[in-house]
């Protein structure tokens, strides 16, 4: 069963930092993009960064340019997304998913499947 799981998630104060992982099972992650995204409290969900597959291209959200790294680490079939200088309206269900056409576009979240469940990250003023 192809399955992700993200991690890491939780309360910090602004100007902290988190790291999530995104582990997969039953399927081999380096052969595959992998998009974040992220769902504040009556918001849509939107697209965060993602990596592709093979030459680790990546792409990332205006809104966390210059604070967010996306890497991957094959060996342990996990994506990180490296979140420094959080700010509270970082908040929010972090989500990751995998790149059904690896052209690491998390505007368009139809590419995306295999979903995750979500983490929560809550930053506080």
């Amino acid at each position: 069963q192809v399955q992700l799981v993200e991690s890491g998630g939780g309360l910090v104060q602004a100007g902290g930092s988190l790291r999530l992982s995104c582990t997969a099972s039953g399927f081999t992650l380096n052969y595959y993009g992998i998009g974040w995204f992220r769902q504040a409290p009556g918001k849509a969900r939107e697209g965060v960064s993602c990596i592709t597959a093979n030459d680790g291209v990546t792409n990332y959200a205006d809104s966390v340019k210059g604070r967010f790294t996306i890497s991957r680490d094959n060996a342990k079939n996990t994506v990180y997304l490296q979140m420094n200088s959080l700010k509270p309206e970082d908040t929010a269900v972090y989500y990751c998913a995998s790149d059904l056409l690896n052209l690491c576009d998390v505007g368009s979240m139809n590419d995306f499947g295999s979903w995750g469940q979500g983490t929560q990250v809550t930053v506080s003023s």
